[in-house]
């Protein structure tokens, strides 16, 4: 810059200011030629003017490059390495760092990549050419009474388009994220996805009038078949806790060598698996699979029984445990079984494997609504027929939004691949960082930390295409989630010693 914005006047040489930074090609000193404005009555008078270039080779303060800085974002999320492995990637290349400063530089990135995604000039070039948006909405929340991390993504592009934590989940917060992410497109929304939760229903009418917003089908068979789900849990865990005693049978033979023995261990092996498999409702039933599973693993021995007329002593023990344990259940398989087949039926119905049109699809999940009234009415166990009339009214609930996935090849039946978005997140993130659960940094720094992600994945060859001027920007992202951590770090103060962090707040209100 050679004259002052404010006033017009040729700026003048000051001073010269050096500094010196790490990058991939070794230590580099740069001379920056600072300027000033010489005009008394000019509003920016004697106020520096720092080389425009000087923020895309590094970071204010900072000692490394942002080549280096890009460099730990893509060994991270592009090779899921730890930050052990990234360091030693680093001293590999000669690069004189300490392995803490490989977690702050990981920081940097998350907020840097984040910002270079929601470029304008970015969004126009990914976007312009698809002509439109089909956006999905979902909330993760890890711990509950914390904040939530609301995602905004396009279906078409499998773009991050805004991630940002919110304390509550209001009609209001939820429409200003919308109209942020409606405002800065340069194309139009032609369809929305989302859970059936009223708050995002009521927040997309409020912002995206007239625009079709489809209610993702796992939700919402989720949500309808919870007390049928809930049946086939309680079913499994009565049948578990009367299947006791295959470990000894299974210690009693472990040394053996013989046939008989080895069959011995076989059949209890089928029995453990059957014990250890879940299922993810609504559709899965694991319930179910044991009491089917368990039903064959004795007809086998009641097969082998028939022809040899005699079992090892056991095999008979592990028949008698499974048999007791199947009859003393057996009243509870029934209504199960029933409510699952309506579950299933609807499911196969909205899967549309036949292409059928919306208007036949409405109509036959109707019929089958209305058939589900009748078999409430008739059936004569209470438990069914309250879990029928659940299912009938979810579904009432969710009617206007299940069909519109077929008005348009665009939008997609479910919202599962924001799900699997965060279930990718916090599974690369447990095999880089040896965590068993994901961290609460998940969602106190996910509004960066997701978009990312995502974005390296996908397009891992863009690198920090940071727009001009971004330090204002990322100065006001940083604030922000020094306020999130500022507040985690309150809630860890008074868990630690709340006495002491009470009488503190009391000096400050009595001072």
């Amino acid at each position: 810059m050679t004259h002052c914005p404010e006033c017009g006047q040729k700026l003048l040489a000051a001073y010269d200011d050096f500094r010196t930074i790490t990058t991939l090609e070794g230590v580099v000193r740069l001379t920056l030629h600072v300027r000033r404005c010489p005009n008394p009555s000019c509003l920016r008078y004697h106020k520096p003017y720092r080389p425009e270039t000087e923020p895309h080779f590094a970071l204010p303060h900072h000692e490394f490059g942002l080549d280096i800085i890009a460099l730990v974002g893509y060994l991270r999320y592009v090779e899921h390495r730890s930050v052990p492995e990234i360091h030693a990637a680093l001293r590999a290349r000669r690069v004189v760092i300490a392995q803490r400063t490989v977690t702050n530089l990981l920081d940097r990135y998350d907020e840097l990549r984040a910002l270079a995604g929601v470029n304008p000039k970015r969004l126009r070039a990914l976007l312009r050419p698809q002509g439109r948006v089909v956006l999905a909405i979902d909330g993760l929340q890890p711990q509950v009474g914390h904040e939530v991390l609301w995602v905004l993504r396009d279906c078409l592009s499998g773009e991050v388009l805004l991630a940002r934590s919110l304390l509550s989940a209001t009609i209001k917060d939820i429409a200003a994220l919308i109209r942020e992410v409606r405002d800065v497109l340069p194309v139009p929304i032609t369809a929305v996805v989302s859970d059936g939760q009223e708050t995002l229903r009521k927040a997309v009418a409020r912002t995206l009038s007239g625009i079709p917003h489809q209610l993702c089908h796992f939700h919402y068979l989720r949500e309808a078949a919870k007390p049928i789900a809930e049946a086939d849990r309680h079913a499994k865990k009565e049948l578990k806790k009367r299947v006791r005693g295959v470990r000894p049978i299974e210690r009693a033979v472990e040394t053996e060598a013989s046939l008989e023995a080895e069959a011995v261990r076989g059949y209890c092996a089928a029995v453990r698996a059957s014990l250890t498999d879940d299922g993810l409702p609504p559709l899965s039933a694991s319930g179910l699979k044991l009491h089917q599973r368990l039903n064959l693993i004795v007809s086998s021995l009641d097969r082998v029984w028939d022809r040899t007329g005699d079992l090892p002593g056991s095999l008979k023990t592990l028949r008698r445990v499974l048999s007791k344990g199947l009859n003393e259940t057996a009243s509870l398989w029934p209504p199960v079984k029933a409510a699952y087949r309506w579950v299933h039926r609807v499911a196969r119905l909205l899967e549309n494997k036949k292409q059928l049109p919306a208007k036949t699809l409405r109509r036959g999940l109707s019929q089958i609504l209305t058939k589900m009234k009748q078999a409430a009415r008739q059936t004569k166990d209470d438990e069914l027929r309250e879990q029928l009339q659940t299912f009938v009214k979810v579904t009432k609930s969710y009617w206007s939004g299940l069909f519109r996935c077929y008005e348009s090849i665009d939008i997609p039946r479910t919202n599962n691949d924001l799900e699997h978005l965060f279930g990718s997140y916090r599974y690369h993130e447990r095999r880089a960082s040896g965590r068993k659960s994901a961290s609460a940094s998940l969602v106190v720094q996910g509004g960066s930390r997701i978009v990312a992600e995502l974005a390296t994945r996908l397009r891992p060859k863009e690198g920090l295409a940071l727009p001009k001027g971004y330090l204002i920007t990322w100065r006001r992202e940083r604030e922000e989630l020094e306020k999130r951590r500022e507040a985690r770090r309150q809630q860890r103060r008074f868990r630690q010693d709340s006495h002491g962090y009470l009488q503190r707040l009391e000096e400050i209100l009595l001072s």
